[in-house]
């Protein structure tokens, strides 16, 4: 057993969410201070998430055909190609709102197989590992939280000094870093065999006639859609707002990015060394609780930055066990032979509202206020909480997984 591949895995993705984060809050800053504009800031961060969106709800089948660990490596070099030409093309034709529009689609287009292809390692690095997969799904939330936890104050820093538009350097040099660790390290033959074509709409329609006839992943992706575009709205419209009406700083944007991230980190550790021993659901109910409305009303109460701070390392905690609580729920669930296409269109569904999240924070904001907008948010993220309480569905995210059930089924038979 060999735990490289998972070390790989874990610093790949923290580099390049460190260089995500430094992206998410470059670009909002250069167009809501070129442009003053709400609406326009929340178009250009929908703009990204439709492509990534776009990319996961038809990209699985590809990552599946191309095999995962190519799909990865892959993908960033085209997001970092992407991501450059907008500093070229600022510094020499010049880069009008429709300009970044497009180019900020054609990077999330180029992001979603990366990430997807990302998920789908995990379930199998770990067992090259020998590592629960709750313990492997926590150790790369870990590492992203601490990318964002570095790369959000960088950001805020480096804004102050260079301005937005030369992060997204930094941002390249990390996706190159991070494709340069999964293909060195990563053997070629970790991952599912890649597929064999039966025909690109054909292995579309079978990933997602699994995901409708599964109740609790179809539960997972009904809630994460709406708390999703809660978070993106917060993220690429509501900080920057706030930074620029409340805060008057950059650097105090990426300390919040920071708090959140800090939080995070504990959180995942902590659900990696103890989560093992709650149900999954108390777990879930606990996690969202703790890291949804609070955040939204703390900042509409706008309280000193010190007590701002610790508030966000408390939210931080239940965002942080929000992935190693859902992700080993999805691998015993999804066979391994279709999760590309399967964990693609679960992405591509959890994605499919933020862009909408996103222009409605916008436009809340031009027309109601920062306050006002915060308080619709926190309030519809206090009753997306409430469902798996509520649903009789969410029971089986305690279930045994329909993938154990068939093998404790075949055992049986054998025995017979």
């Amino acid at each position: 057993m060999s735990k490289v591949p998972l070390g790989a895995l874990v610093a790949a993705s923290g580099i390049s969410s460190a260089g995500v984060m430094m992206t998410l809050i470059a670009i909002p800053w250069f167009v809501l201070q070129s442009t003053g504009s709400g609406t326009k800031t929340g178009l250009v961060t929908a703009a990204e998430v439709l492509g990534l969106t776009v990319a996961a709800l038809l990209g699985g089948p590809i990552v599946d055909r191309v095999g995962t660990r190519r799909a990865s490596v892959g993908a960033d070099l085209l997001t970092t190609g992407t991501v450059l030409l907008i500093p070229l093309a600022v510094g020499t034709t010049g880069l009008g709102l429709p300009g970044l529009v497009v180019l900020s689609f054609v990077m999330g287009v180029s992001r979603g197989p990366a990430d997807t292809a990302k998920q789908v390692l995990l379930a199998r690095v770990v067992e090259l590992g020998g590592i629960r997969p709750s313990r492997g799904a926590s150790a790369v939330e870990a590492a992203m939280r601490t990318g964002r936890m570095a790369g959000g104050p960088a950001a805020g820093a480096l804004i102050a000094v260079i301005g937005p538009i030369p992060v997204l350097f930094v941002d390249a040099g990390a996706l190159l870093l991070s494709a340069a660790l999964i293909f060195a390290l990563i053997p070629a033959t970790t991952g599912p065999p890649r597929a064999t074509s039966d025909g690109y709409l054909k292995e579309l329609r079978e990933g997602l006639a699994y995901v409708k006839r599964d109740r609790v992943l179809r539960a997972l992706v009904g809630m994460l859609m709406l708390t999703n575009s809660l978070d993106f709205g917060l993220l690429g419209v509501l900080y920057p707002a706030y930074g620029d009406q409340v805060l008057h700083s950059t650097a105090l944007i990426g300390a919040m990015i920071t708090a959140v991230a800090t939080g995070g980190l504990l959180g995942s550790a902590l659900y990696g060394w103890v989560g093992h021993r709650f149900s999954r659901r108390s777990a879930l109910l606990v996690a969202v609780g703790v890291e949804g409305a609070p955040r939204f009303a703390l900042l509409a109460l706008e309280p000193t930055p010190a007590v701002l701070l610790a508030g966000l390392v408390v939210a931080g905690l239940g965002a942080g066990a929000l992935n190693p609580i859902l992700l080993p729920v999805v691998y015993e669930r999804v066979p391994e032979a279709v999760r590309g296409r399967v964990f693609s269109l679960l992405v591509g569904g959890v994605l499919a509202a933020m862009p909408l999240g996103s222009m409605t924070a916008g436009v809340l904001l031009d027309g109601a206020g920062l306050v006002t907008t915060l308080t619709v948010f926190g309030g519809l993220y206090l009753i997306a909480g409430t469902f798996p309480a509520i649903f009789r569905v969410w029971r089986g995210l305690d279930d045994p997984a329909p993938i154990e059930r068939d093998r404790l089924v075949s055992r049986e038979a054998r025995t017979d």
